[in-house]
């Protein structure tokens, strides 16, 4: 379309665009990378408007004016996210934040909650029948530009057309600035590499093919993304597209093939990154694009099934809360999409939440797992809405557990040099016993070479992995789920308890080399259940006593056989040449298990004992 020929009327400068706007007017911008950057030179530069409240989602150009007293006693600039251009004028006290979720924000408008006079948008050129698009920026830009008394355009022939709810008719458009200019980019900066990769190691073991998925803004979001590159048929159902998932879409990891909901589509509402990004979804009817109200909506995130959030935190302190934007009394980021989208996943059908954060900040100085958020810091997911949370050290499932378990699994994924401390603030604050153990000192990320897992005939999977401190509930569950008989085949005495005394010691005499413990577990809908516990302990330097304990219902079926070549394969690698066990003369399936591996070994009776030397093959 000709805009020359079909509305002269509407085209000026954008020098004459902005002298429609009047003094004391609400103005709306549009979003991010989808700002129109020349007519907000223009206002700026127009120094006869004062008083102008500037409403914005992620602002980047009006950085460019934070150090003119001129320009801050002529504009008032209030922000729903803070974006890392803005984030030292937020610091200094010269913006105003407004904290909401971001579904909620067009309603806002609708209501006139929040009144526009203007909205600035920058749109595409218009196509035959006069349509243009908000292209990489439909968010709340539709709704802002919907519920303001006059809308000003920045049509922009480098604005990408994007499908979904994102066109805009000419005749909705008072005064149209034709304006070509490149659209912003916003590229996260890549930081710690060893803790992305990492952090991304055990993302990659928390996302299924098929799992449809929501990737929030930050560089350690972006990051971790690339480690989903070995993945099949994900989904993608996410607020801000970013360079990250570029690589998912060029080698068809992201096919949408299995979405429950509006399968075959990404569905986002804005794009932010590079050209090469803006390039991919011009014109790319893959890519469904809605304002916020429904692209955050958690009853419509929910739709989708397996539906996996991750996002970022600033900290998060030992009973699960999350602060996302503030450090203590300084404003950092916003609320955004995350609790929508942590809220929408909980509903999910099979769905889950990840934070992940690194687990320590200030080049290593303090711990980001803290006893209790920074004075300040705001709540943005409470401790009832958090999942999992995933530092470089390891996996925490939070959802549904106790203050004293939480305490447990996020004190074992801190850094290190901080677990003690932590568990000691813990016992202070009385959310743990006062004579609770830490957890191990050590980096544990070789445990994850220890891992194994068996299909049975039935279909269901039993895991195996290393005995840490946040099982020790379960393993509780696990002895007493016991018969008599096999109680007394393992300990030799009829015992009818298993103290938190005794558990906490097992735990914590297994040092992951001469002393260790393996457990084999199945999955209950979101539960994890103990089924198998299996043990080795140094007896010398080349020796080691061996035992293991399998639910009863589940014997004969090969559980005892694979953790006993697990424990031997663990003790090879430790340096251990045999094992060594004593088993009651009545415990035949013990005994068939040992003999079925090590068919030469030897045997010593000794009063209904059985000692038996079993050197490695």
């Amino acid at each position: 379309m000709n805009l020359q020929e079909f509305c002269p009327d509407k085209l000026v400068s954008p020098v004459e665009a902005v002298k429609k706007i009047e003094n004391g007017s609400r103005v709306f911008v549009g979003t991010g990378c989808g700002e129109p950057q020349e007519l907000i030179k223009a206002m700026v530069e127009n120094k006869a408007l004062q008083d102008i409240i500037v409403y914005q989602m992620l602002s980047s150009t009006f950085a460019r004016y934070m150090n003119d007293e001129d320009f801050l006693r002529r504009f008032s600039i209030k922000l729903f996210f803070i974006s890392f251009y803005m984030r030292q004028a937020a610091f200094e006290g010269k913006i105003d934040y407004i904290p909401v979720y971001l579904s909620q924000i067009p309603e806002i408008f609708d209501s006139k909650e929040i009144g526009l006079d203007v909205a600035l948008i920058q749109v595409s050129e218009p196509d035959k029948f006069g349509f243009c698009s908000l292209g990489i920026s439909v968010d709340i830009t539709l709704s802002g530009m919907k519920n303001a008394k006059l809308v000003i355009a920045q049509v922009n022939p480098q604005m990408p057309r994007t499908w979904g709810d994102s066109l805009v008719h000419v005749d909705e458009i008072d005064y149209i600035v034709s304006h070509e200019e490149p659209l912003m980019e916003m590229i996260p900066r890549p930081k710690n590499e060893n803790v992305v990769k990492r952090i991304g190691y055990y993302i990659n073991q928390l996302v299924d093919d098929g799992a449809t998925i929501q990737v929030g803004f930050g560089h350690l979001p972006d990051a971790v993304v690339s480690t989903l590159e070995g993945k099949k048929d994900l989904g993608l159902h996410t607020q801000v597209i970013t360079d990250g998932l570029l690589p998912l879409f060029e080698k068809k990891v992201i096919t949408n093939r299995n979405k429950s909901y509006l399968p075959g589509r990404v569905v986002a509402s804005l794009c932010m990154g590079s050209k090469k990004l803006y390039d991919y979804v011009h014109n790319n009817p893959m890519f469904y694009f809605r304002s916020s109200e429904f692209v955050n909506d958690p009853n419509v995130i929910a739709r989708n099934d397996n539906f996996i959030s991750i996002s970022s935190a600033l900290e998060v302190d030992l009973t699960g809360q999350v602060c996302t934007d503030s450090k203590g009394y300084l404003f950092y980021s916003g609320i955004g999409d995350q609790v929508d989208f942590i809220r929408g996943s909980n509903m999910s059908k099979g769905g889950f939440s990840i934070i992940v954060i690194p687990s320590t900040a200030q080049k290593g100085k303090v711990s980001r797992i803290v006893p209790h958020l920074s004075e300040g810091a705001g709540v943005a997911a409470t401790r009832g809405d958090i999942d999992i949370i995933v530092t470089e050290y390891g996996i925490a499932e939070l959802r549904r557990k106790s203050i004293y378990q939480r305490v447990m699994e996020l004190a074992q994924i801190a850094h290190p040099k901080f677990r003690e401390d932590l568990i000691e603030e813990a016992k202070k604050r009385r959310y743990i016993f006062a004579d609770q153990l830490p957890p191990s000192n050590q980096d544990l990320l070789f445990l994850e070479d220890y891992k194994s897992s068996i299909k049975l005939s039935t279909g269901k999977h039993i895991e195996f992995r290393p005995l840490l401190p946040s099982d020790e509930l379960e393993s509780r569950h696990f002895y007493y789920s016991l018969q008599e008989d096999s109680i007394y085949f393992r300990f030799f005495n009829k015992r009818r308890v298993f103290s938190r005394e005794m558990l906490q010691r097992q735990w914590a005499e297994v040092d992951y080399r001469r002393n260790m413990t393996i457990i084999g577990y199945w999955q209950i809908g979101r539960r994890k259940q103990i089924v198998a516990i299996g043990s080795y302990v140094g007896i010398d330097d080349h020796t080691a006593e061996v035992a293991f304990l399998v639910k009863d219902q589940l014997h004969g079926i090969g559980i005892g056989t694979h953790l006993l070549l697990r424990l031997e394969e663990i003790a090879r690698m430790n340096g251990y040449t045999d094992f060594s066990a004593t088993v009651l003369a009545e415990n035949t399936k013990m005994l068939r298990v040992f003999m079925g591996r090590y068919p030469h070994a030897k045997r010593v009776n000794r009063d209904g004992e059985i000692e038996i030397e079993m050197p490695f093959l």
